[in-house]
């Protein structure tokens, strides 16, 4: 290794000494006001020197890093080490299992193809919400879990055994961002070199975007693809530009009433409009003084929908009392503070770092607020929700009033489902059912999902206890759920459950139906379960506008589940308040809940608890003995993950029968040659698309229909519609993968107008049919493929398979009007071309209908723009120039090589 800044020293905590990379190593005073992040990439440069990857001058353009300046300098990344959850996480395994034998295959050594960073997965996207309402919820949701995902666990049972430096935690843990925070984040990372402990802050990459929740305590960390992840774990540095950092100022603190959720709905509505993609945000200021741990975390949580590609916290007192709270060790403590003072990566309240830009908010001007009916960024106060709700009601209506032919008035259909005697004519926009030995009408705004569900409140101590004290006042009123609301409780950790049970609001909650159904990211990530089947059957056959409330952080089109058209994010105790109005049309500062048992009128000021009652709650219940309790056995597993028969063996015996797991095609015929980067020529367009299209949209997620080519591949291979479990699980096939790409039931594609769904016209004989249909005719007659889109192309979770997928059904190239920061690089990963229309393009206005004939010209190595020529079925001919966005020189390697595991796997097998 190379020590350009002789920074590497020595740091004495206790009777341990650690060697460091000194950051003051470095000349002159520009250290001081670096931001914290940067600090934290300028060590990793320091330590990971080698004069070939990394240099000097990688240094020194970090050092002097220029804030205005935008971003065009490339260095290289190390993680410490990487973290996935199961959705992710089982194609990554898969991958690496795929390297082995493709390895074999190139004449080298299989078990070179190992993690060689430290590679930690948590198993929690399976499980599902089946079960509810019920004191057994988790029990028979974890039973079914386990019979729909035996082969999955088997196969990472397998990968825990055969793989080295990979640990798998069981099911019904809790989510992996919590149990990240919670236990496996060292802060402080360290490791033997040469005999000698080597002390270096604790960096982590992760197959989901809320891996940014880690930032909370401290650690630099982002969600990269499941492709970066494997090649981070196999030991390649990620490449990427000097960020901008924006700073963010937080002052006063949170007023009565306010949460932890109505806070980052409020930064996230900001940093969206501020526009803040690919950019760092760092948080300061007084306000922090205020800022529980949790609350920080919630924050840093929610980076990916405020499009930030981190959103960090500094070290200071308040991570320590964390850390000991949550039950690490004394010594990882004290170098913790250790370390970060000395390297000045310790809060500084006196001293503000040059950023590119600064927000700030005062706190104390928070209020309560939700965020929907689709976009976690459109935030909106309690105050006017119901206004906001009737807004966007407003063309549902008339659109559905259009394909009805019905003249029913709008204003006529609002009204809260929960007062007023049942109509006695059925009307648009209402269903009497009968559900439970309850008559009632179900109505347009109704809430049919409430959920307290997902990493970005569960990790909170304060928003659950609120919830608790809630549903305690509410019982104690009188008040229950409508029998129309699906209720469910999904703690993020095992943690969340023993406060709430030590508090005595546990029982609270379940008497309002909200039970424990599970560990795991349920209801947010679309595994809400069915909904009873009279609610389902009303909802689709009168079109209702049912609507969900869920303290999620994503509620994109069709996510949560088919059935509900607005999905709106809120506080654990506003979930609890909606379940018991049962509608989203209501006022509930001026509107009742309901009546209580005295039948007096009970509004939501007269149960909402105090802050002090919360913080008090908190204060009397949690400690760390239960967390070390929670953690003490957290690999271990229960006795149902324990008697799964393990297959053995270096090399994984693929089964051609298998629905869950296959071999990919990336190696099939791959030798140690490169392609040639080549132009494109004579493609099609499989599909045209507009703004704000999501992973969501592109890659397979929720349930799988039986009508659909994942359906029916399926059933031919034996499998029944009630097995078919959701795309997510089935992750380590690509035929079922690949078949519902593009296959979100609310994607719009311009080539079909005025049809929802995965539906494509195939060009050539101008037959509508699916996506993935058009696209196997295509590959038959040797066509290339391109998607036209729009703004924020690529924008949600991390999904990999949203840029597996775009690969598998034959697409070389994607021109958008921007691109989200994950699925660009994951596009480029693929060995796909991420085009981008010139400022103030795009193809509305160049006259594009998507039916031309399309060549790309000028694809060479280093390109920075292309031409390309669109030509019409009558000979006119339209050339406009596109942004070539493989953004670094790595990134054309990898290009180069046909993706990014083509690129790693060359490599070890040229070392070998």
């Amino acid at each position: 290794m190379t020590d350009s800044y002789n920074a590497r020293s020595s740091l004495q905590v206790g009777d341990r000494r650690y060697d460091i990379y000194r950051l003051d190593a470095v000349p002159g005073d520009k250290l001081a006001k670096l931001p914290y992040s940067l600090k934290i990439l300028l060590e990793n440069l320091l330590r990971t020197e080698d004069g070939v990857n990394i240099t000097r001058a990688d240094i020194d353009a970090l050092l002097n890093w220029n804030p205005k300046a935008e971003p065009d300098t490339e260095i290289a990344f190390t993680p410490a080490r990487v973290v996935l959850q199961d959705f992710t996480g089982v194609p990554c395994v898969v991958d690496l299992a795929a390297m082995r034998d493709a390895m074999k295959a190139l004449g080298g050594d299989p078990n070179k193809i190992n993690p060689l960073s430290p590679a930690e997965l948590v198993i929690d996207h399976s499980v599902m919400v089946d079960e509810f309402g019920r004191p057994d919820a988790a029990e028979l949701n974890a039973k079914i879990e386990f019979e729909r995902n035996q082969e999955r666990y088997r196969f990472l049972r397998w990968g825990q055994t055969a793989l080295s430096n990979f640990r798998v935690v069981p099911p019904d843990t809790g989510i992996v961002h919590q149990v990240n925070l919670e236990y496996l984040a060292r802060v402080v990372f360290t490791r033997e070199e040469n005999g000698q402990a080597v002390a270096y802050p604790d960096t982590v990459v992760g197959t989901d975007s809320h891996t940014t929740m880690i930032n909370g305590v401290g650690v630099l960390g982002w969600g990269v693809g499941g492709i970066e992840a494997e090649a981070a774990m196999l030991g390649q540095p990620i490449s990427m530009l000097i960020p901008q950092v924006v700073g963010f100022r937080l002052t006063g603190k949170l007023a009565e009433g306010a949460t932890a959720t109505d806070l980052v709905l409020t930064i996230t509505q900001m940093l969206r409009k501020k526009g803040v993609v690919g950019k760092f945000v760092e948080f300061f200021g007084p306000g922090l003084e205020h800022l529980p741990l949790a609350d920080r975390a919630t924050i840093a949580n929610m980076a990916p929908e405020y499009g930030a590609t981190c959103g960090i916290f500094p070290i200071d007192q308040e991570t320590l009392n964390y850390l000991n709270l949550s039950g690490r060790s004394a010594e990882q403590v004290a170098l913790v503070e250790a370390y970060a003072k000395a390297q000045g990566l310790w809060r500084d309240p006196t001293v503000e770092a040059a950023y590119s830009d600064v927000l700030e908010l005062d706190m104390s001007t928070v209020v309560p607020s939700l965020a929907g009916p689709k976009r976690p960024q459109d935030r909106v106060t309690l105050a006017d929700m119901k206004s906001a709700y009737q807004n966007a009601l407003e063309p549902l209506v008339e659109t559905r009033n259009a394909k009805n032919g019905a003249t029913a008035n709008f204003e006529g259909e609002g009204g809260s489902t929960a007062i007023g005697a049942p109509a006695t004519q059925q009307v648009p926009g209402e269903a009497a059912v009968s559900y439970k030995s309850n008559e009632f009408m179900l109505k347009d705004g109704a809430v049919v999902i409430a959920a307290i569900t997902s990493c970005t409140n569960t990790s909170n101590p304060a928003v659950l206890m609120a919830a608790g004290l809630l549903a305690r006042n509410a019982v104690a009123k009188g008040l229950n759920v409508q029998p129309w609301v699906k209720t469910s409780l999904a703690p993020g950790s095992l943690v969340v459950t023993s406060y709430l049970q030590k508090a005595g609001l546990l029982g609270d909650l379940e008497a309002l139906g909200f039970n424990v159904v599970g560990y795991g990211c349920t209801t947010c990530i679309g595994n809400s379960g069915p909904l009873p089947e009279p609610i389902g059957k009303a909802i689709q056959e009168h079109d209702l506008v049912a609507c969900s409330v869920l303290s999620g952080n994503r509620n994109f089109e069709g996510r949560v589940h088919p059935d509900v058209r607005m999905n709106f994010l809120a506080s654990p105790p506003l979930v609890v308040a909606y379940a018991i109005a049962g509608s989203v049309n209501v006022d509930l500062y001026k509107e009742p809940l309901g009546k209580g048992k005295d039948g007096q009128d009970v509004f939501l000021k007269d149960i909402w608890p105090s802050n002090g009652d919360v913080a008090a709650a908190i204060a009397a219940h949690v400690d760390s003995a239960m967390f070390q309790s929670s953690y003490a056995s957290v690999f271990k597993g229960d006795s149902r993950w324990n008697s799964l028969e393990v297959p053995q063996g270096d090399l994984y015996g693929w089964s051609a029968d298998s629905t869950y797991v296959q071999n990919p095609p990336y190696f099939q015929g791959m030798t140690m040659s490169t392609r040639t980067i080549e132009d494109v020529k004579a493609a099609r367009a499989l599909a045209v698309l507009g703004d704000s299209i999501t992973t969501d949209h592109i890659s397979p997620a929720g349930s799988i229909k039986a009508n659909s080519p994942a359906g029916h591949y399926l059933v031919n291979h034996g499998v029944e519609p009630k097995d078919f479990n959701s795309y997510g699980s089935r992750r380590g096939n690509h035929e079922v993968m690949m078949r519902g790409t593009f296959a979100n039931i609310r994607l719009r594609n311009k080539l079909v107008p005025g049809v929802e769904g995965g539906m494509t016209r195939y060009l050539p004989t101008d037959e509508p049919m699916s996506i993935y249909d058009a696209a196997m005719k295509y590959q038959a007659d040797g066509t290339p493929l391109v998607i036209l889109a729009g703004k924020e192309y690529g924008t949600g979770s991390s999904r990999d398979w949203a840029a597996k997928g775009t690969m598998l059904l034959g697409v070389k190239a994607v021109i958008a009007e921007s691109f989200e920061r994950i699925h660009r690089s994951n596009l480029v990963g693929m060995g796909v071309l991420p085009l981008q229309f010139v400022e103030g393009e795009n193809a509305e206005s160049l006259g594009l209908s998507g039916e031309e004939t399309f060549e790309i010209l000028g694809v060479s190595k280093g390109a920075r723009e292309v031409t390309v020529e669109a030509k019409a079925a009558d000979g006119a001919t339209r050339r406009f120039t596109a942004r070539l966005r493989i953004d670094t020189p790595k990134e054309w390697d990898y290009y180069e090589h046909g993706g990014i595991l083509q690129y790693v796997l060359r490599s070890l097998a040229k070392a070998a």
